[in-house]
């Protein structure tokens, strides 16, 4: 009985160290990834911004219109 659990205990540990393995060599991909995604800024982004600052501006004009 001691014996089996002492060769069963390589195959239960190889699961674990094949996760660790693969966390470890897939971390610095997920992490420049992430840089990219903060660095840049996405066609839908870009659209959203260019809307608000587009109402933003004619808030301001009529506000200006107003005051006149």
């Amino acid at each position: 009985m001691k014996k089996l659990l002492i060769a069963l205990i390589p195959l239960a540990l190889s699961g674990c160290i094949a996760s660790v393995a693969k966390t470890v060599v897939t971390t610095p991909f997920k992490v420049a990834g992430k840089a990219v995604d903060v660095a840049t800024t996405s066609q839908d982004e870009a659209d959203r911004n260019r809307g608000r600052k587009m109402r933003k501006a004619e808030e301001k004009a009529r506000r200006d219109a107003h005051r006149n």
